[in-house]
C-alpha cells in the first residue's frame, strides 16, 4: 500500500482529533491527527513537504501511534503529508519530484526572507521555486493559518536525507533553541549542522514568527537515493522512536511557556 492510501486507511479509523487542515492545489485533503494528553506543551510535527522524501511520512504514522499509546503529556499534531500532490506526481511520474501540483517547492514558499535562499529558482520547476509571493499555495496557506490557530510551543517538520538537525533562523539568542536541539540530537544520534544559505522554509517561519524553538530534521543516511525505500525504515524509526515524549518531557523540564 502507497503512502497517500495509508494515510487514508489510518486516518479513517484513528480513534483520537481528526482534522483537515486545508486541501492541495489539485483539492486532495490535508490530513491531520490530534493526540491530546495534557495542554502543554503543543506541538506540530509536520512531513512529506516534499514529494519525494514520504519516507517521512511513513514515519510520522508510527510516531502517532507510538504517542497515542504511550504519551503521557502534550498536546500534538501530526500532519504525516503536507503535499499530497507531490507525492502522487513522485509516486507515478517523476519519483525525484519535490514541489506540488503548481511546480511550486512548498519549503521556500513561507513568509521569512522569501526569495533569499542561494538555490532559490523563479519560475515553475521540479525544486526550488519559490513561487509567486510567499504563502502562494493552499498547503502552505493551510498549514500557516493551522499553526496560528493552534499556537505550538515547537515544532519539528521532517525531510530526508542526511541525519542531521537544523535549528536556526537569525535569533538573537540561540541559547534555548539549540538546547532543544542537542537533546534531540542525543535521542537521534543526527548532528546538529547550520544552513545560513536556506530560506523561506517552515521552520524559518516558525522561528520568525512564533518564536519558538523549531527544528528540521533529515532522516536517512546522505548515501540512500531518493527517494528511500520502504526497507530503511526500520532504522529511521529506532533513530526517532520516542522524540516526541522526549521533546515534550524536556519542555516541561525547563518550564518553557
Amino acid at each position: 500500500m502507497n503512502i497517500l492510501s495509508l494515510n487514508k486507511k489510518i486516518f479513517k479509523n484513528f480513534k483520537g482529533e481528526k482534522i483537515v487542515i486545508g486541501k492541495s492545489h489539485f483539492g486532495h485533503p490535508i490530513l491531520c491527527y490530534g493526540v491530546i494528553k495534557t495542554p502543554y506543551p503543543k506541538a506540530i510535527i509536520q512531513g512529506t513537504i516534499h514529494a519525494r522524501e514520504y519516507i517521512t511520512g511513513y514515519l510520522t504514522l508510527k510516531l502517532i501511534n507510538d504517542f497515542y499509546k504511550n504519551g503521557k503529556v502534550g498536546s500534538v499534531y501530526f500532519i504525516p503529508i503536507l503535499n499530497p500532490d507531490g507525492v502522487m506526481i513522485s509516486l507515478k511520474k517523476d519519483k525525484l519530484y519535490k514541489a506540488n501540483g503548481r511546480g511550486v517547492d512548498l519549503n521556500v514558499n513561507f513568509d521569512a526572507r522569501w526569495s533569499t535562499g542561494s538555490q532559490n529558482v523563479r519560475e515553475v520547476a521540479s525544486a526550488n521555486y519559490i513561487g509567486e509571493k510567499p504563502f502562494s499555495e493552499p498547503e502552505t496557506m493551510a498549514l500557516r493559518d493551522f499553526t496560528l490557530k493552534i499556537k505550538p510551543d515547537y515544532t519539528i517538520s521532517y525531510h530526508s536525507k542526511g541525519q542531521e538537525i537544523y535549528y536556526e533562523f537569525f535569533q538573537e539568542d540561540i541559547s534555548r533553541d539549540f538546547a532543544f536541539a542537542k537533546e534531540i540530537s542525543l535521542l537521534t544520534g543526527y548532528q546538529i549542522k547550520s544552513t545560513p544559505n536556506s530560506a523561506g522554509g517552515y521552520k524559518d517561519w516558525c522561528i520568525q514568527q512564533l518564536k519558538i524553538p523549531a527544528l528540521t530534521i533529515e532522516v536517512g543516511d546522505d548515501r540512500l537515493s531518493h527517494p528511500i525505500k520502504k526497507w530503511h525504515l526500520r532504522k529511521i524509526y529506532k533513530q526517532n522512536r520516542g522524540i516526541i515524549e522526549r521533546a515534550n518531557a524536556f519542555f516541561v523540564e525547563n518550564k518553557w511557556k
